[in-house]
């Protein structure tokens, strides 16, 4: 059973409620930029009252524990409250390509995935919606939602949100981009992302654990991490890697992804400019597996 059918229903409702206030000057992620998005006003994000979503469909290119043999279905969120110049879906994170939508619909939109046989409930870049999220979540589990949440993130949330989600979202899949704030404020206009990342992640882990399985290898509860080899070694992975298997678990189930290819605003620096190659993805699982994180690496 999903964690958030075996919460009070009116527990969850006033997480939902508490999380929509915090709108009235927004602080839902680490910009804490202040706006007030109960009245419709824009923060970093771009984003206002509403959710707004981009595409929702059972998905199959997501990792293979989401996937199964039905799919994840995701839910593509407008907007992100970071700036990656290399965003491979740049045209819903930067562009804010999506259309506006109530709570209802998107609680309906659960409903149809679950339908369609989906494995999960993914929530892609849900950081900036997360009480909008938790708001459409009342409706859906009134409408019959009995499946598990994953909260698949950039990496850049806040602490005091997440708290929120305790014990209703069972996956978390954030990214770990950068090992080092330098490389995270020029590419990501983020200068505190590793501090904020590595407490990100520390509190997915303290509430979901490690990644279990069912019977099957689909995944039921527990975090997932995702680190992207960036060319030149920009995305300094050995201290990624040192992090989650010294201060998180090494039983953490790490994708160390090898899709990189420069879109969007990459060639305008040029050691981003070109696909990583075969030897700097074999140096990054290399570096992964020398520290015990063997847990979702491709050998």
């Amino acid at each position: 059973m999903a964690s958030y059918n075996q919460m009070p229903q009116e527990t969850l409702r006033e997480r939902a409620e508490a999380a929509l206030a915090s709108l009235e000057s927004c602080k839902i992620c680490p910009r804490g930029c202040g706006v007030n998005r109960l009245a419709g006003e824009e923060g970093y994000c771009r984003s206002g009252r509403f959710a707004r979503v981009s595409s929702f469909t059972p998905h199959f290119g997501e990792e293979v524990p989401l996937v199964g043999t039905r799919g994840s279905g995701t839910i593509f969120m407008t907007g992100c409250n970071l700036r990656c110049v290399f965003c491979q879906n740049y045209d819903i994170s930067q562009l804010g390509e999506g259309r506006e939508v109530s709570a209802t619909k998107l609680a309906e939109m659960m409903i149809c995935l679950q339908e369609g046989g989906c494995h999960n409930i993914n929530f892609v870049t849900p950081t900036h919606f997360v009480p909008q999220i938790l708001e459409a979540l009342v409706e859906a589990r009134e409408m019959g939602l009995c499946l598990p949440l994953v909260y698949n993130s950039g990496g850049y949330d806040s602490v005091e949100t997440l708290q929120l989600l305790d014990g209703i979202f069972d996956i978390y899949m954030p990214d770990a981009k950068y090992g080092t704030d330098a490389a995270a404020k020029k590419y990501s206009d983020a200068s505190d992302y590793t501090k904020v990342m590595k407490a990100a992640i520390r509190e997915m882990h303290r509430q979901v654990g490690p990644l279990e399985v069912d019977d099957d290898g689909v995944a039921v509860r527990g975090l997932l991490v995702r680190h992207l080899v960036l060319p030149e070694g920009l995305a300094e992975t050995f201290e990624v890697v040192r992090f989650l298997a010294e201060e998180v678990s090494p039983q953490t189930y790490l994708n160390v992804m090898a899709q990189y290819h420069p879109c969007f605003k990459a060639y305008n620096y040029p050691e981003l400019s070109r696909p990583i190659t075969l030897r700097e993805y074999a140096e990054a699982v290399a570096i992964a597996q020398a520290a015990g994180l063997t847990r979702g690496l491709r050998i």
